[in-house]
């Protein structure tokens, strides 16, 4: 059940973070907002009050350990432990390797890799003590499928998919009851596009999300549908694109 599950969320202050958090709050669930814009954070997490919901945030850079840690501390200190991570912030450096573009690549390296890492090791021994707990990390289509121009962010999102996979198999192994879900999305109306560098690439990729791109709020369903599975099923990897797509 969604009901009553704490759920911290990562790259909460806007597109599919966002949707997320809006529509847990609506099922009942106690959502945790991360993001580095504390003022979109608090505008989510008042509207989300405001409609009977239960909502609090804090501002957070992924990169850094000690903010992760933080914001598990804040879902445990307010609403009395943590149930769910949704591992979402992250950004598509799209370019040719020949641009070199070597300031994006380490930065989608430490967002993109090291977030979602320091989340979990923020979260385990929590998940681990209680003997139970969810991990959901937003990946890509560029995480199962290599695409011209996203060497770098497809890199990243590749290591997102074989890193949920073996902590799904090693968690099942270790008796710990942690569930695990990864989420491919293909072309999601986000902030993302706002990232690319490459004049070529911003040019490219949005053609394809003008033609494509549906709403976060298809993604926010998956992530719902995730968490409510029950407790002694995992559901662990979910494709989801326009059906317009081809991916």
């Amino acid at each position: 059940m969604v009901k009553d599950k704490v759920v911290i969320i990562t790259g909460a202050s806007s597109g599919i973070g966002e949707a997320t958090a809006r529509l847990l709050a609506k099922q009942g669930a106690k959502v945790v907002l991360g993001a580095r814009r504390e003022d979109r954070l608090k505008e989510i997490a008042d509207a989300i009050v405001g409609d009977g919901g239960q909502a609090i945030y804090q501002a957070m850079d992924v990169t850094r350990p000690d903010d992760n840690e933080a914001i598990v501390r804040l879902a445990q200190d307010k609403f009395g432990g943590v149930d769910v991570i949704f591992l979402n912030a992250g950004i598509m450096p799209t370019s040719p390797v020949s641009a070199l573009r070597t300031d994006a690549w380490n930065k989608a390296v430490d967002i993109n890799i090291k977030g979602v890492m320091n989340g979990v090791a923020a979260v385990m021994p929590h998940f681990i003590a209680q003997k139970s707990g969810q991990v959901i990390a937003t990946s890509s289509v560029a995480g199962i499928k290599a695409y011209p121009g996203s060497a770098i962010y497809g890199g990243t999102k590749w290591f997102v998919r074989d890193f949920m996979e073996v902590l799904r198999m090693e968690t099942a192994m270790e008796g710990t009851n942690i569930r695990t879900a990864t989420i491919y999305p293909a072309a999601i109306s986000t902030e993302l596009l706002n990232g690319i560098t490459d004049p070529g690439a911003a040019e490219g990729m949005k053609k394809l999300y003008a033609q494509h791109a549906i709403s976060p709020d298809r993604i926010a369903s998956v992530v719902a549908f995730a968490i409510d599975v029950p407790e002694d099923t995992t559901i662990s990897e979910f494709t989801v694109g326009p059906t317009s797509q081809p991916w």
